[in-house]
């Protein structure tokens, strides 16, 4: 029994898109964001496609946009995008945590 939490343990882990041992606090509070409110749309891994076809993947954004600029973006509110994108603004210390969290994925 006790072989089966350390397997359940270890692929836990290795779901997620970075090791907790390595993620910093804010990459960690990061991800959680992006899993509770981008991921019904967007893919927030190394791996997976997005859920939704035309929400591109945060691992790629780094290829589209230079992750800093997007914290005004993030700031001041998110109103463009694909068209099903929900309009959202974040504040100061969620927009570091999600760019922290982005920037791991690069």
């Amino acid at each position: 029994m006790r072989y089966l939490y350390v397997y359940l343990a270890a692929a836990i882990i290795s779901a997620m898109p970075f090791g907790v041992e390595a993620a910093s606090p804010g990459e960690r509070r990061g991800f959680i964001f992006a899993k509770t409110n981008c991921a019904r749309c967007h893919a927030i891994d190394r791996f997976n496609a997005s859920p939704l076809k035309i929400a591109p993947p945060f691992r790629e954004l780094h290829r589209r946009y230079k992750i800093e600029t997007l914290a005004e973006a993030f700031a001041e509110g998110i109103y463009t995008g694909h068209p099903t994108m929900p309009a959202f603004q974040l504040d100061p210390d969620q927009i570091n945590d999600l760019l922290a969290f982005m920037k791991s994925l690069e």
